[in-house]
């Protein structure tokens, strides 16, 4: 088959980008497939960041076409005539903000009109965890233009059911990210980057407040009452990183909590979470968490909060513990019960099995099954 994934595509950075580098590299083994990608993704007015580019390697040499500006209508139409010209038959599309449903949606019902192509939607977010006027009515302007759609959790295929009862769709679990490298030993990767605690957990991934990092400074002040563990937090601030810096001096964890503001490149994630005990998400809402994924991968249990699709991945008591959200005692009593009951040996084991549950062949079996014929 001819597929067409539209969407964030290296040198532009991101989870987005990162996935579907992968889903198009996958799908190549049996198909030809092609990015088409932005060249502009969000006006700099609007991108919290430091820049949107990726410093990393790419990870695979997929064929990308940069042409869409996500507002800039004249660059939907000559995107959609670009997808058109290639005659798909299949176009994917990963949706997680409402920001892109006009360009998106234009798109989708151009190409449509043009070629017989099915238009899929791999669904991170139908509900934007931080929302805006205007959010249901966008998301509704590019459902409609939408064939099938694959949700991976069943918090998301609730939200999508919820909000667009006619979707027709299948519910394919987030496959792990494989392509951070390998993982290194714990004292290799501590001695790396000078980390000298015995105890470390790892807060990964770009900062906001529906992540609860706020949540974590507070349990970590209960978690030294008990035991002494380091918080190594690593991620770039979407908001303002004064206030973090203030709640963790207030709280009075400058030494147990660890701040590495900066976005990782691809070739520097394996240090991180292979220096790691656990990974710790004090998530206050989410749909799924591709750190789970990241975690999997390189053999780690999570200490998840109740929210969303995390507990339907972090299994309590197997690859992890699951505790109640927005509860920093919660958190902390199960960070203590981790180190003081030994549970890092039994729960990375399960971590390694939980891995097998979640593979990338799975995700291009259901893409293909959705072709319309």
């Amino acid at each position: 088959m001819k597929i067409l994934i539209l969407g964030t595509a290296y040198p532009l950075r991101g989870a987005m980008a990162q996935l579907n580098a992968i889903l198009g590299w996958h799908l190549s083994k049996k198909h030809d497939v092609e990015i088409v990608s932005f060249k502009r993704q969000y006006p700099s007015l609007f991108f919290p960041g430091k820049t949107q580019f990726d410093p990393s390697k790419p990870l695979f040499p997929l064929p990308t076409t940069v042409i869409l500006d996500s507002i800039n209508p004249l660059s939907w139409y000559n995107t959609a005539r670009i997808i058109a010209q290639r005659q798909p038959h299949l176009v994917i599309m990963r949706y997680w903000m409402p920001f892109f449903a006009p360009c998106f949606g234009t798109i989708a019902r151009l190409v449509k009109r043009w070629s017989d192509a099915t238009v899929v939607c791999i669904c991170d977010n139908v509900i934007p965890h931080e929302r805006r006027p205007g959010d249901r009515w966008l998301t509704r302007y590019f459902f409609r233009s939408v064939d099938r759609f694959i949700v991976q959790s069943k918090a998301v295929e609730q939200d999508l059911l919820a909000f667009y009862p006619q979707a027709r769709y299948l519910l394919v679990s987030h496959p792990v990210y494989d392509v951070f490298g390998v993982a290194v030993s714990k004292d290799d990767a501590r001695k790396k980057m000078g980390i000298t605690s015995e105890r470390v957990v790892l807060f990964f991934g770009y900062i906001r407040r529906y992540k609860g990092l706020h949540l974590l400074i507070d349990a970590m002040k209960l978690v030294n009452e008990s035991l002494p563990v380091k918080a190594l937090v690593v991620g770039e601030f979407y908001e303002d990183e004064k206030p973090y810096r203030e709640h963790i001096t207030h709280a009075g964890v400058e030494q147990s909590v660890q701040l590495v503001p900066e976005y990782v490149p691809n070739e520097k994630v394996a240090d991180y979470f292979s220096a790691a005990d656990v990974v710790v998400l004090p998530y206050l809402s989410a749909t799924q968490s591709g750190i789970t994924q990241i975690a999997y991968n390189f053999g780690k249990p999570v200490i998840a909060t109740d929210v969303g699709g995390l507990a339907e991945v972090v299994v309590d008591g197997v690859s992890g513990l699951v505790v109640p959200p927005n509860d920093p005692r919660k958190f902390a009593d199960a960070i203590v019960k981790f180190y003081n009951e030994d549970l890092e040996e039994t729960l990375a084991a399960g971590s390694r099995q939980e891995k097998k549950k979640y593979s990338w062949d799975t995700m291009v079996e259901a893409i293909e099954s959705l072709v319309v014929r």
